[in-house]
């Protein structure tokens, strides 16, 4: 007899992306259209982001009414609304496995994605944008970075990434940082290695392309609160992207490129017993769920996904193994705080909100709505308006602190997303507090400098 779903547990199935039948349009098209079919009759999800009213609209406007109404080509306007969020699946779906209707429509998307792609549907200046690696080259170079940014905020150069990369020309762009957060991490004090019940007493920072090439400063404070804790560190040896980007466009072979660059040297950190840390939502989610789901086979690929840690997911276990420091000297005030989508969705609870709440005279408050950033979503020519449409719920919530009043920050797990947060508080005239990363903060209510 079938239950109601989400009576238990959402389990993930394998991605067969390596069976020629993944990459079988028909076939894909005849899932999605038994999807959307299951969909139509819930539309429990038609919140949460542009794809479902989408869908919901091609089927009312149809001539039938239902989803045998809806031209198959159009199936591929949903699809380009989807930016793997996972909330669907993970928040709000009652149909996922092990519910019998077996619906995973983010992965489902995800095959879409890859046939696209193989297809050549994908541009250049989609392409471009997803390789992080490559535009991060131009970070740490005098001159360079300095020009590159200078120009980067010019009208007409805008106006030429809008035409040639589709970006467009009134979203937010991170900045070239003037040295890597590579290659200016300072090396860890000689702490003693204190293992806990729950945490390995050793960290290795997988330093992330962001961190690394653009918002140095993020990596920089997360060192110093390892420090202060006594923890030791050391940075991955060597590294690439983790192929998030390459995900979202439905890249599969780069995902596989940058899975065998980056898993034997963090499994080699595994089995020498550290915890790995990254600093961005997305990247951690990679490498604890959707590189495991396309590798459910390789030890190695698993060995990581086990020792992989958000940092305050992180930093709470130690505290739950009473090895982390809570004497606080500098109150934060009010925080309107987001938990990101990708934060959400590792199922670790609300650590980051845990730790804020433990500094005193600080007021948290929380929202757990989607910015509508998403990667490289948010900067795209057709889809930047709506990305603030996505978000404009939550930076009026964010605006509105439960004390009253402006917040005296806001803050966000993901970096792109807490400045598509700022961006969104400008465009509506909420306010300008200032925009800081949680690792900042802490850093900050540590009193470190």
């Amino acid at each position: 007899m079938a239950t109601e779903g989400n009576l238990q547990a959402p389990t993930r199935h394998p991605i067969d992306w390596k069976n020629p039948e993944f990459y079988n349009e028909d076939a894909t098209l005849h899932e999605m259209g038994r999807i959307f079919d299951i969909c139509h009759g819930c539309r429990r999800c038609v919140s949460l982001c542009g794809t479902f009213p989408t869908l919901f609209d091609l089927i009312d406007e149809s001539k039938t009414g239902e989803v045998d109404g809806v031209d198959k080509k159009d199936y591929w306007k949903v699809v380009n609304q989807c930016y793997m969020c996972d909330l669907c699946y993970m928040t709000k779906c009652p149909y996922v496995p092990p519910h019998p209707w077996n619906v995973d429509f983010p992965h489902t998307m995800l095959r879409a994605k890859a046939i696209k792609f193989k297809k050549g549907g994908v541009g250049m200046g989609e392409r471009f944008l997803a390789s992080t690696d490559v535009h991060g080259q131009f970070a740490g170079i005098p001159i360079v970075v300095q020009l590159a940014n200078a120009v980067n905020k010019t009208k007409p150069a805008r106006a030429v990434m809008e035409k040639v990369l589709g970006v467009d020309k009134n979203a937010w762009l991170p900045e070239l940082a003037t040295r890597k957060f590579r290659s200016g991490a300072l090396e860890s004090p000689p702490h003693p290695v204190k293992d806990g019940a729950k945490t390995p007493g050793k960290v290795v920072i997988y330093a992330t392309c962001y961190i690394n090439y653009n918002e140095p400063g993020i990596g920089h404070d997360l060192l110093k609160v390892l420090d202060h804790n006594e923890v030791p560190y050391v940075l991955v040896e060597k590294e690439k992207c983790c192929g998030m980007p390459k995900l979202e466009l439905g890249d599969l072979d780069s995902v596989d490129a940058a899975r065998e660059a980056n898993i034997p040297v963090l499994a080699k950190y595994a089995r020498d017993g550290y915890a790995i840390l990254s600093a961005v939502p997305s990247c951690t989610l990679m490498f604890k769920q959707e590189i495991p789901l396309m590798y459910p086979n390789d030890a190695e690929v698993q060995l990581v996904k086990e020792h992989m840690w958000d940092p305050f997911e992180y930093l709470m276990a130690r505290k739950r193994d009473g090895l982390l420091k809570t004497e606080f000297s500098t109150p934060l005030g009010k925080i309107s705080y987001q938990i990101p989508c990708h934060g959400r969705v590792q199922n670790i609870g609300k650590k980051t909100e845990e730790m804020l709440k433990m500094v005193p005279g600080t007021s948290v408050h929380t929202h757990e709505r989607c910015s509508g950033h998403a990667g490289t979503f948010g900067v795209k020519v057709p889809y930047h308006q709506q990305a603030m449409k996505i978000g404009k719920p939550l930076f009026k919530a964010m605006a509105s602190h439960k004390d009253g009043g402006l917040p005296d920050v806001v803050s966000s797990d993901c970096p792109l997303g807490g400045h598509h947060i700022a961006q969104g508080f400008e465009v509506n005239q909420l306010g300008a507090p200032p925009q800081q990363h949680p690792l900042t903060l802490i850093r900050r209510a540590y009193g470190l400098k």
